[in-house]
């Protein structure tokens, strides 16, 4: 299968981040939508029957508003940075029966020089995240069994935010409270630009999801969603 993304993805992507205005980017749509939104819909497309082989709960959906393919347009509504747009294509897969951005789910992230694939939950509310660290504490083997996995530990490294003390209620002598402390459950595999160039990049993908897959599953489990 041939590649989806080319160096004209990366080119564009460039260009946009030296030229972050409307009249630049009015003048260039014709290339984001050759080189970044339409490879973008057809990968998404060719990976939904993989991604149905990892688990059938998830939806590749490749509309272009509302879809896998996140905006290119930022909200600069609340940030002291107006540039108007993203310089990097994000695409997620979400869960289908809760496609609230913060459920856990799969992530492909596609910028000059930083391309990653991410599993995991991000900035969950209050609530879910609540949720997780309980589990943790109920049944701590299930936890370390899904984080220490071979294959995911093999490929991705577990990252994101944590408190600097243990959260109220939770016994600071957990074995585990470094992960209680987490306010983040994510991971990533950071991967070469020329990766994502391979011909066999899909594959390579699914199967990357797929190693991350005991991540997502025991979150969904703790969450009260089916994987």
């Amino acid at each position: 299968m041939a590649s989806h993304f080319t160096n004209e993805t990366f080119a564009f992507l460039r260009d946009l981040k030296q030229h972050n205005d409307r009249d630049w980017f009015k003048e260039n749509r014709h290339r984001y939508d050759a080189h970044v939104k339409e490879p973008a819909i057809r990968f998404i497309l060719d990976f939904d029957p993989l991604l149905h082989r990892i688990s059938a709960n998830y939806r590749a959906d490749p509309r272009p508003v509302g879809g896998s393919l996140f905006r290119i347009h930022r909200d600069t509504r609340f940030s002291k940075d107006k540039d108007p747009y993203k310089t990097h294509t994000g695409i997620r897969f979400p869960h289908g029966t809760d496609r609230n951005v913060h459920a856990p789910g799969f992530y492909l992230h596609i910028e000059p020089e930083s391309v990653f694939v991410g599993i995991g939950i991000w900035h969950p509310d209050g609530p879910t995240l609540k949720k997780i660290r309980d589990a943790i504490v109920e049944d701590p083997k299930a936890w370390k069994a899904a984080r220490d996995a071979k294959r995911l530990r093999a490929r991705f490294e577990l990252g994101g935010e944590s408190l600097t003390r243990p959260p109220r209620g939770y016994d600071p002598e957990h074995p585990f409270i470094m992960d209680i402390k987490r306010k983040d459950f994510i991971a990533a595999c950071e991967l070469e630009d020329g990766a994502i160039l391979r011909p066999g990049f899909l594959r390579d993908f699914a199967t990357m999801c797929s190693d991350g897959a005991p991540l997502v599953r025991w979150l969904c489990g703790a969450i009260g969603l089916p994987f």
